[in-house]
């Protein structure tokens, strides 16, 4: 290790100045001193080295916010630096230092991850801070996007969350509360009925048919219910609503659905199994709606180290996801749930006809 760098170096129990530490590594001892006291005088922290070797060992125990990359040191040169840094997962955001004529390899470690790169010329020493802040601000906002992106996605999380706990909370309701009182006037009508077998008879076919009437709210109230709620709390909860779903379809729509699951897959995450049924309900939506399916397959399979889900409509092929704030809204709901529990959608043309919508999903 050189004196340069064992005298700027950070030592580990010492706490660091205020300011963030730039990394300076260049073979040139004295253009390393130079690049450290410019760094300094602007409030940087600066540590310094000046082989590959020395960076690699420094970086191991240190942490830093950047650090100025000199293209061509004597024992590495910077691709095999970066790339050996990768490995270890130690690189850090790094400038490129290049020498006059050097210009077009350094503008190729750009496209290898390098934030700028700095000639060495007559203004070298005046632009080196100028550089240092504008990679740092750079570094500063792409920070705050991905931490933007990243509370957009769990907004998005939470409210879809929201959106399935309040379903679930109708579905319970319309079934224990509108489904049992709808059952209850039908044991009543049914009591009705027999009393005025003998006193009324010809009252009995009108009873027998607001009978019907409650009896047909019943299950329409049961199927609103279950779709609101569609997945038990069980290991074979999705596999049941998905065949509850099949039967549904046929009956709603007036199509032929079938659900097939050849070997048992078990999603014991109930959040995750909702997801998957609401891929499955909004493919068929699509699929009768869009592409004005009359035959539709939804098919379960476990697959080596995933599973799968697919649903296949025989209609018109249905487009391809728009953005969501385009006509594709459904369709960019299901990818965002299938990203949601780790998988992936993949809508494509099936044969010899039709829309195939396959969600890719971990097992478990």
């Amino acid at each position: 290790m050189s004196k340069e760098m064992a005298s700027d170096t950070l030592s580990p129990t010492t706490s660091p100045a205020p300011g963030q530490t730039i990394f300076v590594v260049d073979d040139d001892e004295g253009l390393t001193r130079l690049i450290a006291r410019s760094l300094k005088r602007e409030g940087y922290q600066a540590a310094t080295a000046t082989s590959g070797r020395d960076a690699m060992a420094w970086l191991q125990d240190h942490e830093a916010d950047l650090m100025l990359l000199d293209l061509k040191l004597n024992d590495l040169n910077a691709t095999e630096l970066v790339e050996r840094l990768k490995a270890k997962g130690r690189l850090v955001p790094f400038v490129i230092i290049t020498g006059q004529g050097d210009e077009r390899v350094a503008v190729d470690m750009m496209k290898r991850g390098a934030l700028d790169y700095i000639v060495k010329d007559g203004q070298f020493l005046e632009l080196v801070p100028a550089v240092v802040q504008r990679a740092l601000a750079q570094m500063d906002r792409e920070h705050r996007l991905a931490e933007a992106e990243e509370e957009r996605k769990r907004l998005e999380r939470e409210v879809l969350e929201i959106s399935e706990q309040e379903q679930r909370r109708i579905g319970h309701d319309l079934h224990d509360g509108l489904g049992q009182t709808l059952a209850g006037v039908d044991v009543l009508l049914e009591v009705l009925k027999k009393r005025l077998a003998t006193s009324s008879p010809l009252d009995v076919d009108a009873v027998a048919s607001i009978s019907g009437y409650v009896k047909d709210a019943i299950q329409q109230t049961r199927m609103l219910a279950r779709g609101l709620s569609p997945v038990e709390v069980e290991r074979n909860g999705l596999m049941s609503a998905l065949k509850a779903l099949a039967a549904h379809t046929s009956q709603l729509f007036k199509v032929t659905c079938s659900f097939t699951c050849d070997q048992a897959v078990e999603v014991r995450d109930h959040a995750k199994a909702t997801h998957l049924y609401r891929i499955a309900q909004e493919a068929i939506h699509n699929a009768v709606r869009h592409g004005k399916a009359k035959h539709i397959d939804i098919i379960l399979s476990e697959l080596t180290a995933s599973a799968s889900l697919t649903i296949t409509g025989d209609g018109s092929q249905v487009p391809a996801p728009q953005d969501k704030a385009g006509n594709g809204m459904g369709l960019y709901t299901m990818k965002y749930r299938a990203g949601m529990i780790g998988g992936s959608v993949e809508i494509r043309s099936a044969q010899p006809q039709g829309t195939e919508v396959v969600c890719t999903f971990p097992k478990g």
